[in-house]
């Protein structure tokens, strides 16, 4: 089977099935969450690899940045001195998708999350 890779942008999804529209010539693909690894973690707007056949143009696999900045809206309070434990604590993402953060990250903080794993890297400053 021959590929052909183009770059996407995510639109939204409905149900099972996510929306992206090719960023060369705008046509608009749906595919199937199973084709997706941690599609939580993708923001509408964010620009993924999409693998398909060549001959059908259907899709085969979603590659996504290796890691994505996403802003956390849900966290307890980070407390005063606890910058160098490994305890963890569960924060909300934008995206809705959760992930265990050091203590120290607040609400409203932007976090490298790795797509592959699902999980925290670093803090982001902006």
């Amino acid at each position: 089977v021959r590929v052909e890779t183009n770059k996407f942008q995510y639109l939204y999804n409905d149900n099972n099935m996510y929306h992206f529209m090719n960023t060369d010539d705008f046509n608009q693909i749906s595919i199937e969450e199973k084709l997706l690894d941690n599609p939580q973690l993708m923001k509408e707007g964010e620009i993924v690899t999409v693998i398909t056949n060549s001959e059908d143009r259907s899709p085969i696999s979603v590659e996504m940045p290796a890691n994505v900045v996403l802003e956390i809206i849900s966290t307890e309070p980070g407390v005063k001195g606890n910058t160098a434990t490994n305890a963890t604590k569960p924060a909300t993402l934008e995206t809705g998708a959760v992930v265990n953060v050091p203590l120290f990250i607040n609400e409203g903080d932007k976090i490298k999350v790795d797509t592959i794993k699902g999980n925290y890297k670093e803090r982001v400053k902006e």
